[in-house]
């Protein structure tokens, strides 16, 4: 046995928090590090998913067009879009803020969507010309493309809301390994510098080191993509939480009035133009009809951002009566909304452009070397203990940790 490995035996002999440490980090890391590996490999591709996009997109080309060419009217496009499919419902209408284009998303009914929010499908027009560009069809009718398998792996398994929570959980379970692993860092690292690679020993416990060295590096990353992991995949029960008593007791005045029938709904343009008045400071980004899950049966939702790169993630939605126009009120978004805002740009590194992206890649790759190295060591450190037949300290696998 080494003098380290010596020296690590007896500092788990003789304190008991350490020793509460080495269990929770050992356990937690091996319960999420599979899912953790999983959802590395599937995050990468999402970092740069609208790279991709652009790349894989065969949506007929933008109109040429002189500057300050304005949109055509969301009416139009509206209507279009009813010709082209009648019968069927319009769900909600995104204005793109970055590219010329206009997005009808249409489900076959209310029922459907709201049963599956994967039955959408979408019309994507120019912004000034009012072409139609591309068209899709519900979410994996022609078999799932790349991104769409890596989202909802990377989401929920292919499992919906248990998916999500289960996937959640795991990011909790990576979040309680990096803390304890800080916990143990320094007292199994304590005959060593900071950063030692020990290149001259043998080649499992160079690795072993640069294991421990790579993941204190990370640290931080993981910490912040760890936390805002688990709040992305509360947002399914925080946006029903949110219905359920903000939105309820907003709608309370209106129970037992008729629902707007889609003959009486008025311009969804002027919806937008009211709201895009009332609030000069904001850019209103998408008009959600009446009937939506997390909306109003009764009301237009407009979705409003702000302007400036922190408050562009910060969305809050304006209520217009889907029958007379007029603006009803802004809505306060909760503060755990909020935090589900802010938490999506921090979670996949989108929000400082490509150089960012470029960062959050490089990191992506790191962790899933610290993962697999961590998941080999553990591996062959079990094998080692039970042919020795000693007792084996815990092996660290999603954050630094063991040494040897």
């Amino acid at each position: 046995m080494s003098e380290h490995a010596a020296f690590q035996d007896r500092a788990y002999e003789r304190k008991p928090a350490l020793r509460r440490w080495l269990f929770v980090h050992k356990w937690s890391s091996l319960i999420c590090t599979l899912f953790l590996l999983l959802i590395c490999i599937t995050g990468l591709p999402l970092v740069l998913r609208e790279e991709i996009n652009s790349l894989l997109d065969d949506a007929l080309p933008y109109a040429q067009v002189p500057d300050n060419t304005p949109n055509v009217s969301l009416d139009k496009v509206v209507d279009a879009s009813r010709k082209m499919y009648p019968g069927e419902t319009i769900v909600s209408v995104f204005v793109d803020d970055d590219e010329p284009k206009i997005m009808v998303y249409m489900a076959s009914s209310w029922e459907a969507f709201n049963a599956n929010r994967k039955a959408l499908f979408s019309i994507r027009f120019d912004a000034h010309t009012g072409e139609v560009l591309k068209q899709t069809k519900p979410f994996g009718a022609d078999g799932l493309s790349f991104l769409q398998l890596m989202l909802t792996l990377h989401r929920d398994l292919f499992m919906g809301l248990p998916g999500e929570l289960f996937l959640g959980a795991m990011a909790l379970l990576f979040v309680a390994a990096i803390v304890s692993g800080i916990a143990i860092y320094g007292p199994f690292m304590r005959k060593l510098d900071f950063g030692t690679v020990r290149a001259a020993r043998s080649r499992r416990l160079k690795w072993l080191d640069l294991h421990n060295l790579l993941g204190v590096v990370t640290l931080g990353w993981a910490l912040v993509v760890g936390a805002t992991g688990v709040i992305n995949e509360l947002s399914t029960p925080l946006f029903a939480l949110w219905q359920q008593t903000d939105v309820r007791a907003m709608l309370a005045p209106l129970q037992g009035k008729p629902v707007p029938r889609t003959s009486e709904l008025s311009s969804p343009q002027a919806a937008y133009d009211t709201v895009k008045a009332a609030f000069p400071d904001m850019i209103t980004t998408s008009v959600v009809y009446p009937g939506a899950p997390f909306g109003s049966p009764f009301h237009y939702v407009v979705w409003t951002k702000g302007k400036e790169p922190l408050t562009s993630r910060l969305f809050s939605p304006v209520l217009v009566d889907a029958r007379s126009g007029a603006l009803v009120s802004a809505v306060a978004m909760p503060w755990y909304l909020r935090a589900l805002e802010l938490s999506r740009p921090l979670h996949f590194g989108d929000y400082g452009g490509m150089p960012l992206k470029i960062i959050w890649v490089m990191l992506d790759l790191v962790t899933i070397l610290v993962l697999a190295s961590g998941l080999y060591f553990w591996l062959v450190r079990s094998s080692a203990a039970s042919t020795q037949a000693r007792p084996a300290t815990a092996m660290p696998l999603a954050s630094p940790g063991g040494a040897e």
